[in-house]
This record gives structure tokens, sequence and C-alpha cells, in this order.
């Protein structure tokens, strides 16, 4: 599977432009999928600006955890569609969000996943 995963509110509590604490079951999550063999994207609107770093920080805080991601704000170099150009949403068989319904963290830790 492809995984894109969002940052703030979903891998660390919202403080944007900060950093907030790890998510429960977050980390866990994610070291089980990378573990299993899934492809995890970053996918935030995070980005670096003059003078701040926020994406870069972002990247580094989950490397902190154990967290390598395949790609960042971007495509996996074989995904499907990327030979007819890249769009600016990403392609991934589920998008992890807090601002979805769907509650990944707590499905995974009930065995839905």
């Amino acid at each position: 599977m492809i995984l894109a995963i969002d940052f703030d509110g979903t891998i660390a509590v919202d403080r944007f432009p900060e950093i907030g604490k790890p998510i429960p079951q977050a980390f866990d999550t994610l070291s089980h999928f990378k573990a299993a063999g899934h492809k995890l994207i970053l996918w935030t609107c995070r980005e670096d600006s003059p003078g701040r770093k926020y994406l870069t920080e972002a990247i580094e805080f989950c490397r902190n955890y154990g967290i390598e991601f395949d790609a960042v704000n971007d495509n996996l170099p074989d995904a499907p569609f990327c030979d007819k150009g890249n769009s600016r949403k990403v392609y991934a068989d589920y998008y992890i969000d807090d601002k979805s319904m769907f509650p990944l963290w707590e499905a995974y830790a009930g065995g839905v996943l």
C-alpha cells in the first residue's frame, strides 16, 4: 500500500507553526506499516520559507522518532499515472488526515487494519 499522511494534527498535535507533541499511537502505527513494506508519503501543507524551515522541521521530527518517508509532498517515482505528469494530489491507496471522518490510529489499534 501507499499511504499519504498529513503532519499537523495527525502525526503531531497541531501547534503550527510550532511542532506539537506526538499523537499517541501514530509512530507505532507508522513503524508497523514501514516494517510491513508499505510506502509512506508525508503529505503536508508545511513548506520551507526564508528564515524558517517548517517542512524540514517536520521531517526531522519524524526522523527522530524513527520514521523515514519514501516521498515528501510528491508522488513515488513508480506511482501510476506519473508518466502523464505530476499532479498536486499525490497518488496513494489511503490518505491519513486529522480532517478525515475515519480515525486511522483508532482503527489500527482496534484491529480493523
